[in-house]
């Protein structure tokens, strides 16, 4: 009853508004919840549901990919978290230089890559995601594990896209995991309608009422649906640790570009665990050698992606100007086992999630 209650309201509420409305959701794991249970298919016809660039995997910047897949081949163990093994590059994929001799190591979480640094020495722990992970890559840091970042933090890619004329969005449900970290607080100086969800379908589809009512009452607010977690301060703990391991930096993204304070650089203080700085002759020399070879990726397995610096379009559908299916390459040449672009290599992939559930 519930559930009917709500969609009721949200039917109410659209009808009122009498436009179409767009709403951008931050969260990989919102996008699999919304396919999931087929949350388009139930909303009022002008409403519309767009994937932001939540999923953290999807917008790693390119060369960050070929850095750690070039210091694997020559010879530095890399350990890294599942998804990541995956995503092609000029240099082939992580996967790929496995199969050719490279010690790459799937890890669970960054207490497994600890234990394995004291086993195996000169290993790297590739550091990926955004404030939710960073936070457990602090405290390994702390604990003597070696980092090559690609941390990143989330607001400053919320403010690129709001400066983007090519985008239109009326609402941000904003993605849960990071909140818990960062808090609700950070969200409010953008002046636009944002809830903060949960990740059950009753959460989304509650959010999707609150800024249904905020576009009714001209509100532009930050509301918390995940109050049961997230708090406005968020984790002071957490916020702390990274504060102490990590300096901001700018980053690229991917289909965003450049974002101003948008990284995390490991501090001076723990330099001796930076593999940036500790490999930066190396990672002077993949640069050098993959400049000229930058119209020639591979896929997963090593193979030449068939123009996809040219027709793959993973940056317009992380940014929402696109959808997966308007991809040429989605679908057909490109799948969860044969992914062209970054978006089809994560389950929090706006292209994986779509191919998965056939939305």
């Amino acid at each position: 009853m519930e559930y009917k209650k709500i969609l009721k309201n949200i039917q109410e509420k659209a009808e009122r508004i009498d436009r179409p409305i767009r709403f951008m959701e931050l969260c990989g794991t919102h996008s699999e919840v919304i396919a999931k249970y087929g949350i388009k298919n139930i909303l009022p016809k002008n409403i519309q549901l767009i994937t932001g660039p939540g999923c953290p995997v999807c917008v790693i910047d390119q060369s960050e990919i070929d850095i750690v897949t070039g210091l694997a081949l020559a010879g530095i163990p890399i350990a890294c978290y599942g998804d990541a093994t995956n995503i092609p590059g000029s240099l082939g994929s992580l996967e790929n230089a496995r199969q050719k001799g490279a010690r790459v190591f799937i890890v669970y979480d960054v207490a497994e890559a600890l234990e394995l640094s004291k086993k195996i020495s000169n290993l790297v722990f590739w550091g990926i995601g955004f404030e939710t992970t960073t936070v457990m890559t602090a405290w390994g840091i702390q604990n003597n594990l070696t980092v090559f970042s690609s941390h990143k933090l989330f607001p400053p890619a919320m403010e690129a896209l709001l400066k983007n004329n090519k985008i239109r969005v009326d609402g941000f449900i904003d993605p849960g995991h990071v909140s818990a970290i960062i808090g609700t607080e950070v969200y409010e100086k953008f002046q636009i309608p944002q809830v903060v969800a949960g990740f059950e379908a009753k959460d989304v589809l509650r959010a999707i009422e609150m800024l249904l009512t905020q576009i009714i009452t001209k509100e532009k607010k930050v509301e918390n649906e995940y109050a049961r977690l997230v708090k406005k301060e968020g984790n002071l703990k957490a916020k702390k640790v990274i504060s102490e391991v990590f300096e901001v930096r700018n980053a690229f993204w991917r289909g965003l570009g450049e974002i101003k304070n948008s990284g995390l650089k490991i501090r001076k203080k723990y330099q001796h665990l930076d593999a940036e700085f500790i490999h930066r002759d190396l990672i002077a020399k993949i640069k050098k050698e993959i400049r000229p070879k930058k119209n020639t990726r591979l896929d997963s397995r090593g193979r030449p992606l068939v123009d996809a610096r040219r027709v793959c379009r993973c940056g317009e559908v992380l940014q929402g100007i696109i959808s997966s299916k308007q991809c040429k390459l989605f679908g057909k040449y490109c799948t969860p086992d044969n992914p062209q672009g970054a978006c089809m290599v994560s389950r929090e992939g706006s292209c994986n999630i779509n191919f998965r559930f056939n939305e």
